[in-house]
């Protein structure tokens, strides 16, 4: 049986024996961690960093988690709105000015944060690279016509919603979304959590580890999602770059652990604070779960209900509950869960990534173990 490490409660015991089974089996490595009522229930991690198994997961390892960065984004986003500096209601471009051009007047700030806007991603060609340069990145978003109806339909902002909803944040605060996130999130709650990674950091970064390839049915270019796909197309191989690391990207390169992204994600189901540090009031929390789309994305191709900022609920993930719940996750299958109901966070991170849209086999047992035992 594999060796997986931390602490973990008496009564949450079947997530340590779900570790260990996955570790022996399509799990590398990786970390759960698990928050109930302000206290960290789980905080277990185990396998290795590297595909040859040669050097191991430890405490402190990290890993660059995806679109799970996603969470820290839109929190970031209702911090503000906390502090009264923006309204979600209002236009984009009462911020962002530029913004309004090619038809994009009406778009608002909820829009962005829902996957609603119609911008989903780059008109091509644009490359990875190119969305590592903030400032020609976020002028060729103002510059783009919405590829449908704003506020009629979710289409995944899958890589660009960092910089959309980034830009509205540094067009308040004067302040990068990278430097937001340490001085305003991470930095009071002691969160182990970055976006990038600083260089002293990257000896602790376990590289991520592709999916197995899938046979994928042929995108048309001009349909939204294979715009969106597209405009530029994924690479775990650019993941694991030093560039990357470098680059401010919002929607994907956050670099963490389960703790670090719990210790930060936990204030939404706490009611706004945690460990002393208050974020947010319950008022605008609730924003969350003002419903702006509930139906087929026209990039993931699945059904989803988008609250502002979050997934309030998916087919696609039946073992988050219902209720005053909601979610989001990384390319691979790292998840972060928010009920507010149980006063529940759970937060899983890896490195060895599985295949589909959201979450996977390896997240469903582990939330699930959760649960199972809160029942």
């Amino acid at each position: 049986m594999a060796e997986v490490h931390g602490s973990c409660d008496d009564r949450f015991s079947a997530v340590r024996q779900a570790l260990e089974r996955h570790l022996d089996g399509d799990e590398l490595g990786a970390s759960i961690a698990v928050d109930l009522d302000g206290k960290t229930v789980v905080d277990l991690w185990g396998g290795y960093r590297d595909p040859e198994r040669t050097t191991p997961w430890t405490r402190d390892t990290i890993v660059n988690v995806w679109s799970t960065t996603k969470c820290v984004l839109n929190l970031a986003a209702l911090v503000l709105v906390e502090r009264g500096e923006l309204d979600v209601h209002a236009p984009v471009s009462d911020y962002w000015p530029e913004f309004a051009a090619k038809g994009k007047k009406d778009i608002r700030v909820r829009h962005l944060m829902s996957h609603t806007s119609g911008v989903s991603g780059w008109d091509t060609p644009f490359s990875i690279r190119d969305m590592y340069d903030w400032e020609s990145a976020t002028e060729r978003l103002a510059m783009q016509r919405p590829w449908w109806e704003p506020g009629t339909a979710s289409g995944y902002h899958a890589k660009n919603q960092g910089h959309l909803v980034g830009e509205v944040i540094r067009r308040i605060t004067n302040k990068t979304f990278k430097k937001f996130v340490a001085d305003e999130i991470a930095g009071p709650l002691g969160a182990d959590f970055q976006v990038g990674a600083r260089e002293a950091d990257w000896g602790r970064i376990a590289p991520v580890v592709a999916p197995p390839p899938e046979e994928e049915a042929p995108l048309d270019p001009q349909s939204v999602r294979g715009k969106t796909s597209l405009g530029p197309k994924s690479s775990v191989q650019a993941a694991n770059s030093p560039e990357w690391r470098r680059a401010d990207l919002g929607a994907l390169n956050g670099h963490s652990n389960a703790r670090g992204v719990l210790d930060v994600m936990r204030v939404m189901s706490l009611g706004g604070a945690a460990g002393g540090v208050r974020l947010l009031s319950p008022k605008t929390i609730d924003l969350v779960f003002d419903q702006q789309s509930d139906g087929v994305d026209l990039v993931l191709g699945e059904p989803f209900r988008f609250g502002i900022g979050f997934c309030l609920g998916s087919p696609v993930v039946r073992y988050v509950p219902s209720g005053r719940t909601f979610f989001w996750g990384g390319w691979g299958g790292s998840l972060v869960v928010m009920d507010l109901d149980r006063r529940l966070t759970v937060s899983y991170v890896m490195n060895r990534m599985a295949s589909g849209i959201l979450g996977s086999v390896r997240s469903e047992a582990y939330v699930r173990a959760v649960y199972d035992a809160l029942s």
